[in-house]
């Protein structure tokens, strides 16, 4: 890593061994013989970093140190002296400096500091760029809202990102971008600068997951070496997001209520309660106002989950999207995979378009990546598809209505498709009967919801 270094110093045989020590590590140095000559350059460049001399004659060290620092907050600033005191290095860190050195002929004592400086500088440097990236990601510009359902949403979205306490409940199928909506909704309010903090209610055991959100105090059980702060106070000042909330185990559902109540916690095995303040953003895929019928989800906690909801439209009833993510999509899998593919071809992107995507965004993006890794050209073709796009099988799975019956035929023939095949065309007839409502597709199949989307998975990896 290159860095601008300003080397000021008075006696110029210890300002140019400075200069010709750094210069040989590759970075731009320019020396100053004072103070005041430091401070009329800063206008026209802000250096990473400043080696500063204490006693010159002029403006000492310590007051172009003090006239510097609003000049260029980011810089980093080494103070060196041959003849230091601790109140001068006191009063260096007051100002400011990063480190104080005493100056030696031979400047070995340099180098662990400016080591140390230039790793914090390196570090800060890389920081900076991922967050630019990430702060760009989760623009509302980024979101890909062409359809009239996402467009009268995303309105709503801007006006609940200005409140940065009322809780905020998602819904839709798995893969519609609950948790992108989410962190957009963090990334563009007043809790910006705060943790996002992430939550997957059914990825925790039911017996780590009050340990996780809550933490613990020292002793609290066999195993408690010491204590352990749970993801409810790491989301302090920023957003807790809490993922397939419908699955929650009820005991935990009457835990999480009172924390939304009273906006206070308790670590296990500890006696004090301890204030939060978050912004709690919850997301399932699962209908909770007929979960709450059912006696599986708490009615109180839907209420206080429920002030403002969004319910993110699945794929299929959003086409005027399809487009855009799939070029997005592309560009995003060019520049990981260093290829420079262009365009989708018009006949490729028609299979895109009509394709019904039982797995929504996901399911979107998971095709494209593949067909990229297969693209070698600047279009990306109907042979680079798969084969769920390209060789739909013939329909074998028929319905029909009988009085107040609906049944489901099944016609194939032999050699013609496989079990596979035949399988695949089921799911996505009775998805399609059930409005693509996964849980009642699940029932009718007579299957878990957890193995339709298992069986789902391994449709679209194929």
């Amino acid at each position: 890593m290159q860095l601008t270094i300003f080397v000021t110093d008075d006696e110029p045989a210890i300002r140019n061994a400075i200069i010709k020590r750094l210069t040989r590590k590759q970075h731009r140095v320019v020396g100053f013989a004072s103070g005041e000559a430091l401070l009329a350059a800063l206008p026209q460049e802000i250096p990473d970093l400043i080696l500063l001399d204490l006693k010159m004659p002029g403006l000492s060290g310590l007051n172009t140190l003090r006239k510097l620092r609003p000049l260029a907050p980011p810089t980093l600033v080494i103070l060196l002296t041959a003849y230091g005191t601790v109140q001068d290095a006191v009063d260096a860190m007051k100002l400011g400096a990063y480190d104080f050195l005493i100056k030696t002929v031979e400047l070995d004592a340099m180098e662990p500091v400016l080591d140390r400086a230039i790793d914090l500088l390196s570090l800060r440097r890389r920081l900076a760029v991922e967050t630019e990236h990430h702060d760009s990601q989760y623009a509302f510009s980024s979101l890909e809202a062409h359809s009239p359902a996402m467009q009268h949403m995303l309105s709503q979205v801007r006006d609940v990102t200005s409140n940065p306490k009322s809780s905020v409940l998602l819904l839709g199928e798995t893969g519609t971008g609950k948790e992108y909506l989410a962190r957009l909704l963090h990334h563009n309010g007043a809790r910006a600068s705060g943790p996002f903090i992430g939550v997957n209610c059914t990825a925790l055991p039911r017996e780590l997951f009050e340990s996780e959100l809550f933490g613990f105090e020292r002793g609290a059980f066999t195993g408690a070496v010491q204590r352990k702060i749970g993801l409810l106070e790491k989301a302090e000042g920023g957003s807790l997001f809490l993922d397939e909330i419908g699955d929650l185990d009820l005991t935990l559902q009457a835990k999480l209520l009172r924390v939304i109540q009273e906006r206070t916690i308790r670590r296990l095995g500890g006696t004090d309660d301890i204030g939060v303040d978050f912004r709690l953003i919850a997301a399932t895929n699962r209908d909770l106002k007929k979960s709450v019928a059912e006696g599986r989800f708490r009615e109180d906690l839907y209420f206080r989950l429920n002030v403002v909801s969004f319910e993110l439209p699945p794929l299929r009833k959003r086409v005027e999207d399809i487009d855009p993510l799939c070029r997005r999509a592309v560009i995003r899998y060019g520049k990981e995979f260093g290829k420079d593919v262009v365009d989708i071809e018009p006949d490729a992107m028609t299979l895109l378009r009509e394709y019904a995507y039982p797995g929504n965004i996901r399911e979107l993006h998971n095709i494209i990546e593949r067909a990229m890794i297969f693209c070698h050209g600047k279009m990306l073709t109907v042979d680079n598809l798969p084969a769920e796009l390209r060789k739909r099988p013939e329909s074998v799975a028929v319905t029909l209505v009988e009085g107040e019956e609906r049944m489901l035929r099944i016609e194939s023939k032999l050699g013609k498709q496989s079990l596979a095949d035949i399988e695949h065309a089921i799911i996505q007839e009775v998805l399609r009967l059930s409005d693509y409502n996964k849980t009642t597709a699940a029932r009718y199949l007579g299957l878990t919801r957890f193995a339709l989307d298992r069986r789902l998975k391994k449709i679209i990896e194929e």
